[in-house]
């Protein structure tokens, strides 16, 4: 797989952000991009999309997730969890 799991996670949230991947800090927030929180369910879709995954997310209580959206860094840590569970199932 030539992308990494951490650069194409980056490229989703770059792309909702507007920015260059290069722009996209791991230890940044959504929030420090500028996404929203519909930026922020556009990026789950876009994620689940590009890694056959399903995001345990609620939209309507983001708080309550078992999925870590405090930076981009527990994101990537977030989705490469989930395709380890996809691809040992």
């Amino acid at each position: 797989m030539p992308d990494s799991i951490k650069d194409k996670v980056i490229a989703i949230i770059a792309e909702q952000a507007v920015l260059e991947p290069s722009d996209v800090a791991t230890t940044s927030t959504l929030e420090d991009l500028g996404i929203d929180s519909l930026g922020l369910v556009e990026s789950i879709f876009a994620i689940e999309e590009a890694f056959d995954i399903q995001v345990p997310f609620n939209a309507n209580a983001p708080q309550e997730s078992d999925f870590d959206i405090s930076s981009v860094a527990s994101i990537v840590t977030a989705v490469e969890g989930l395709v380890r569970e996809q691809t040992a199932s």
